[in-house]
């Protein structure tokens, strides 16, 4: 990570809906989705209300990690495309209010899953959260071309929360449903990464398009895909 605000100013007064931006709502759109999968999914039922808030920190605890996620990468979200109209290089939050937002949310989400849910559920998110920011962003994403293969993790954890939210225990079908996401998350991002090598070449980000080339790349979302209609299929039938 660098400083950024040393080479632009920011806005002295950002708006809600910028640090609304600073959550990722599409990402968190996915993690409620597959967290509600797995919740349901459950042997059990859930109280609505119970449910209902359980899923609304868990979606918190998910901005949380976007918050954090584009405090470290502020300097490298400036030079590419795709990312630099996000609020900091866009000039609108300064990383340090990304920063406080993302570490009260982070505390906020985990505290309330476990009052709401159980202490499991809350353990699990505080562990999703700290992958996610830490071993990925902080370290994987920048080090190697296999990071989102296994910062993927992070994104596949939801519907174990929802099923632990549920029944306050694991089992073997949550851990399916996580091993889907699993290996879904390296191929849909290889193939973003396919239009978007420039981009990840100039913010010296070792995706598998800049390190091993695209015709490399393309036979590893093969691979994956094959794997992951092998493990869906089985899946059905486990």
């Amino acid at each position: 990570m660098t400083d950024v605000t040393t080479a632009q100013s920011y806005d002295a007064d950002p708006q809600l809906g910028d640090y609304y931006a600073l959550l990722k709502p599409r990402v968190m759109q996915l993690v409620v989705f597959t967290a509600v999968v797995g919740m349901l999914a459950a042997p059990v039922s859930v109280n609505p209300v119970i449910g209902f808030a359980s899923i609304l920190f868990l979606a918190i605890g998910a901005g949380a990690s976007g918050a954090l996620n584009m405090w470290w990468d502020a300097d490298i979200d400036a030079v590419m495309k795709r990312t630099a109209k996000r609020p900091i290089p866009a000039g609108k939050v300064t990383p340090q209010a990304a920063l406080y937002l993302g570490t009260a949310l982070s505390g906020l989400s985990v505290m309330m899953l476990s009052l709401s849910a159980n202490l499991l559920a809350g353990f699990m998110l505080a562990f999703t959260i700290f992958f996610y920011v830490v071993p990925y962003t902080m370290w994987l994403k920048r080090s190697t071309p296999q990071n989102i293969v296994i910062g993927g993790a992070a994104g596949a954890f939801p519907p174990v929360i929802g099923w632990v939210i549920a029944t306050g225990s694991f089992a073997i079908e949550p851990w399916l449903m996580f091993a889907l996401i699993f290996m879904w998350t390296p191929p849909h991002f290889w193939a973003l990464a396919l239009f978007m090598r420039n981009d990840y070449d100039d913010a010296k980000v070792p995706m598998l398009t800049v390190t091993h080339g695209r015709r490399a790349t393309r036979n590893h979302i093969l691979a994956y895909t094959v794997l992951l209609v092998i493990l869906a299929v089985g899946t059905a039938f486990t």
